[in-house]
């Protein structure tokens, strides 16, 4: 059969699959579906058609899963807005799908037997609040008419909006998506937990501060920090003190001890092990971002233990840095790559913590991790990214197999 964008086929929907789908066959052709649940019978539309396989979205759900439920935003439907992927699901529901990846990726990319996965326990916990009205920073696309919105899945084209039901109440309230950016490229809003809220937008030669403060305060570990608007912080307002506090559990960090913390931005992790490190302890922060470096730099300043290298990690790991006890791992959503990880093992820290926002990434990781010898000891996961298929894990690896 060939098939075209735009066909129509019945598909009985399968397991759940990385990236916000799940997968079916027709005439035995794989199908990436969208807007559909495991065990469902819907029709979808061919949004792409690949050698080998396609891509759709449900259009129509003949039969439906017990947890679907009505999506509350207008916008999360098939060819509109690409940001939320499971609006049409339970709370309940999306953790479950998420765990589910996290378990196939470990499976598939990192070599993790049945055993192994089900030994780990591997489940997606619930953040404090709600589903909806937590992202505390929404970046907006502006189209060529200059309306500012939200990306089609897949694609450059930009679907107007009202407002984004995720996004944290006071980025709800800005006039944002009413307002006209004539030649700007994207309109960045930013809700801080201390209460400030920015405006920025991006143009071909600049980032203009059109309201807020340049720099937002934050809370978090129990300390008030300052970082710009524009710069990298966890959208959701708990995530900060919830894999901090995950850290500092598997880690068990002990006075004395030397720590790194790599990717480590504007400093939170090195923070929160400066306390249990003591007054001999020593923690080495790599940043290689210039803003966050410094952001880290000066949010750290009261703390003499910390030493804050402004590198690439893989330039910081020739050159050589003080041997760790322990090591924070919070890549980007790239993972650490073997380089990175392979360093750290000639290091011979006796943990590593791994804070991951991509599971695929982090199981390619764990698996260089195994060829060296060491293994995934413990493993959460954190809904930090309701509505999505996104999730943050919070990982212990060690030496050995013992």
């Amino acid at each position: 059969m060939t098939y075209h964008e735009g066909a129509r086929l019945e598909l009985t929907v399968g397991a759940v699959a990385h990236g916000g789908h799940c997968v079916a066959r027709h005439d035995g052709m794989v199908v990436f579906v969208r807007h559909a649940l495991p065990g469902e019978q819907v029709v979808a539309e061919v949004t792409e058609a690949r050698r080998g396989y396609l891509r759709a979205d449900a259009v129509e759900v003949v039969g439906a899963s017990p947890d679907r439920v009505p999506a509350p935003c207008p916008y999360a439907r098939p060819g509109a807005c690409g940001g939320c992927d499971l609006q049409h699901a339970s709370g309940a529901a999306q953790r479950r799908w998420k765990a589910a990846v996290v378990g196939e990726q470990l499976a598939r990319l990192a070599g993790l037997t049945p055993a192994e996965i089900e030994n780990l326990g591997v489940r997606v916990t619930a953040l404090p609040g709600e589903l909806l009205g937590w992202r505390s920073r929404v970046r907006y696309t502006v189209s060529a008419d200059g309306r500012a919105g939200l990306l089609k899945h897949r694609s450059h084209e930009v679907v107007p909006v009202d407002r984004c039901r995720i996004a944290h109440p006071a980025l709800q309230r800005l006039d944002v998506t009413a307002t006209r950016w004539p030649e700007a490229e994207a309109v960045e809003v930013v809700a801080s937990s201390a209460g400030d809220v920015s405006v920025l937008a991006t143009y071909p030669d600049r980032v203009r501060l059109v309201s807020g403060p340049a720099q937002v305060r934050e809370d978090a570990v129990g300390r008030r920090w300052l970082v710009d608007a524009s710069g990298f912080w966890q959208g959701h307002p708990a995530a900060p003190d919830t894999f901090a506090g995950a850290v500092l559990e598997l880690l068990a960090p002990q006075p004395g001890e030397s720590a790194w913390d790599l990717y480590g931005g504007a400093g939170l992790f090195a923070a929160a092990l400066a306390g249990p490190l003591g007054p001999t302890g020593t923690a080495t922060l790599v940043e290689a971002d210039r803003r966050g470096a410094a952001a880290a730099r000066a949010n750290l300043s009261d703390l003499p233990g910390v030493r804050v290298v402004r590198a690439p990690v893989e330039a910081a790991l020739r050159r050589g840095l003080p041997r760790p006890d322990i090591v924070v791992l919070d890549p980007p959503r790239s993972g650490a790559g073997a380089e990175v990880v392979r360093g750290i093992v000639a290091a011979t820290p006796r943990a590593v913590a791994y804070v991951a926002c991509d599971p695929a990434a982090f199981a390619r990781d764990v698996g260089t991790f195994r060829d060296a010898g060491w293994r995934l000891a413990a493993l959460r996961g954190y809904d930090a990214f309701p509505m999505t298929h996104h999730l943050e894990l919070v990982a212990l690896l060690v030496n050995g197999w013992e």
